[in-house]
């Protein structure tokens, strides 16, 4: 950092929290429990993390425990409440993981041993040609129709089980070939209820005591409509009765379209597609995410975990912390995805929904799978990744009980005790103390918005956004019409005023949307990003490369920071957090970068260290950000910029 600087104590309590913030700000890794459990080496490592800064854990239990310590039997809750009892000694936070593996819903095959129909169920097709015998079904099999195609042949849909597990909590055998539990059917209310019976109640009866203190939340994680499905070819998702429930959502008979799930030369075969799966997990809202949200909120403790797709928006309202996951090298420095892709808006994905259903944290769980040629270097650049985009909790994947044997390389690598940073680890803990404090509890200053789809979030504006240091929410479609009020000034949603609203292409605009977006259009404040072919909506101002969608921008909400020269590796977050203002600046990129930045309010400024948690005096705004580089700028401003 290329700055005049002195060291000075914090001026403020503000200042003093962020050097030193409260236990709660704590990463909170996942704890691999994958290997034959003592109470002695429990506690040792409990003790181990709190040594290195880490004031709290996600127990989940692994692949590698042995068949006597089974998913939710009284020896695996024995040790689950030694946990919990150690970490409210010491005053660590927990996370309890409700599955034996993943994906969630199943209790590790309980659900359907204890009722087979509530086995994961999808519709299959079986082509008949142009005749018209209908198939032989077997047990469990239930035939939805005969529809005839538009070439004249017909096709059978039928209703029956799939060949779908999860992941298992043990190995076959020495490993690595590991138990395949039996997915469960969510899209079943009843199915749904004995997961959470056999789960949730029964956490409740074990360590229920610490609910709402030292146990924070469930975790649920990226549960899917048809689990790990092992047939040839993937069923679509459904249930016995799906299409009652379809029918009265879209208002009419489905079942002639049918075909088109399958079969591309079907007339609209990609919009029926969509419908059918809009109206799908629509349901899985009903049945899986709004019973478990309801039965956290009962019990006192917070709704963890994520969907399983990045841009799912729509269902981070029912988390009471909404999540995501960077797992499998989706995100990396120096690539194109960090900009890139569906995987890439999943950090704003979490800290817009934060933000616009008054939540009061937003996590993602990060490293999973990145291998063990994963670096330090790369590891805080994810973080920071995470952070500028709003994060305050994150849920490192993981830290491992034990490494024997096929442990080692299971989903690696191991990025807590077994790393090769282990013993500086408490430096990185704090500074993510610290940055994840000071998204918190904070108000964002943001004018921009860009609309979003229930499941599908676009992300060419967002990287042309990201690249100009136009800072921006995504602003989910269902949205506008239940909490947003829009006027000729711009939309209101929680403590938000957004100036513009961004709109990536061509969503499918109900005629409701419309009229509620008008007042917005004709004050020329909704800002079109490479419309397809046709008329633009009515008063948009329409932007086709990024020079001039960052024109449209600025001339209904001027920038943020203004640098002399551009450096699209440069991201900002401008929050205001008691009562003093923040901006958080992250080099992105593989390069160091020069800047001269223009920041937006008047007053004294100070620059925040959070590596080293220092606060200086800067004499100007010459700056030079190395490789990973975060700084925080603190403004003594007079008064506020978002009215």
């Amino acid at each position: 950092m290329n700055a005049d600087y002195r060291v000075l104590e914090p001026t403020s309590p503000v200042l003093a929290d962020f050097l030193n913030p409260p236990r709660e700000f704590s990463l909170l890794p996942f704890w691999f429990w994958n290997d034959e459990l003592t109470e002695s080496e429990l506690l040792r490592q409990i003790a181990d993390f709190e040594d290195h800064g880490v004031y709290g854990f996600v127990i989940h239990p692994r692949v590698g425990l042995p068949r006597d310590t089974g998913w939710m039997s009284d020896r695996l809750l024995r040790f689950v409440r030694l946990a919990v009892e150690e970490a409210a000694r010491r005053n660590m936070k927990v996370v309890l993981y409700d599955e034996g593996m993943y994906p969630s819903g199943s209790s590790s095959g309980q659900v359907v041993a204890s009722n087979p129909v509530f086995a994961c169920r999808g519709l299959c097709r079986i082509e008949l040609g142009t005749g018209q015998e209908a198939p032989k079904l077997g047990a469990g099999q239930y035939l939805v129709t005969v529809a005839k195609r538009s070439n004249g042949e017909r096709v059978a849909v039928v209703d029956r089980p799939i060949h779908s597990g999860i992941r298992g909590l043990h190995y076959i055998d020495e490993g690595p070939a590991e138990d395949t539990p039996a997915a469960a059917d969510l899209l079943n209310p009843e199915g749904v209820a004995c997961f959470l019976r056999l789960v949730y109640d029964r956490y409740f009866q074990a360590v229920g005591d610490h609910f709402g203190k030292t146990i924070i939340g469930m975790f649920t994680d990226e549960p899917d409509l048809l689990g790990r499905c092992q047939e040839k070819e993937i069923p679509f998702p459904g249930t016995t009765g799906i299409f009652d429930y379809v029918n009265a959502q879209l208002g009419y008979d489905f079942t002639p379209h049918l075909p088109a799930l399958w079969y591309d030369d079907e007339p609209d075969a990609f919009s029926h597609r969509q419908a059918y799966l809009r109206t799908v997990h629509k349901r899985l809202e009903e049945t899986y995410y709004q019973p478990l949200s309801s039965w956290c909120e009962a019990h006192g403790v917070a709704l963890m975990g994520h969907p399983a797709a990045p841009d799912d928006i729509a269902l981070e309202r029912y988390f009471h912390i909404p999540g995501q996951d960077i797992v499998w090298r989706f995100i990396e420095p120096g690539k194109p995805s960090a900009l890139d892709g569906a995987q890439s808006t999943q950090a704003k994905c979490t800290s817009s929904a934060m933000i616009h259903h008054a939540r009061r944290r937003n996590s993602n769980e990060c490293y999973g799978a990145y291998g063990h040629e994963l670096t330090f270097e790369e590891t805080k650049w994810i973080a920071d990744w995470c952070f500028v985009r709003g994060v305050n909790l994150l849920l490192p994947h993981a830290f491992y009980y034990s490494i024997r044997g096929p442990r080692y390389d299971e989903r690696p690598p191991d990025v807590g005790p077994h790393s090769a940073w282990w013993k500086d680890y408490g430096v990185f803990a704090l500074y993510c103390q610290r940055l994840s404090w000071l998204n918190t509890d904070c108000r964002h200053i943001c004018r921009i918005a860009i609309l979003g789809e229930p499941h599908h979030l676009p992300w060419q504006a967002a990287k042309v956004c990201f690249q100009h240091q136009r800072d921006f929410n995504y602003l989910e479609l269902s949205d506008l019409s239940r909490n947003a009020v829009v006027d000729a000034s711009g939309i209101r949603l929680a403590d938000m005023h957004y100036q513009v609203l961004l709109i990536d292409g061509r969503p499918n605009l109900s005629e409701s949307v419309r009229q509620i977006l008008k007042p917005l259009s004709d004050a020329g404040r909704v800002v079109l990003w490479q419309p397809d072919a046709g008329e633009s909506e009515s008063g948009a101002t329409v932007a086709g490369t990024p020079a001039e969608l960052i024109s449209a921008l600025d001339r209904v909400s001027p920038p943020e920071i203004v640098l002399e020269s551009q450096h699209p590796d440069l991201r900002y977050r401008h929050v205001v957090k008691g009562g003093k203002h923040f901006i958080l600046v992250f080099n992105e990129g593989i390069d160091s970068v020069r800047l001269r930045i223009r920041l937006p309010l008047q007053g004294s400024l100070q620059l925040l260290d959070p590596w080293h948690g220092s606060v200086r005096t800067v004499n100007g705004g010459n700056l030079t950000l190395t490789p990973l580089e975060t700084m925080v700028f603190h403004i003594a401003a007079q008064h506020d910029t978002q009215k």
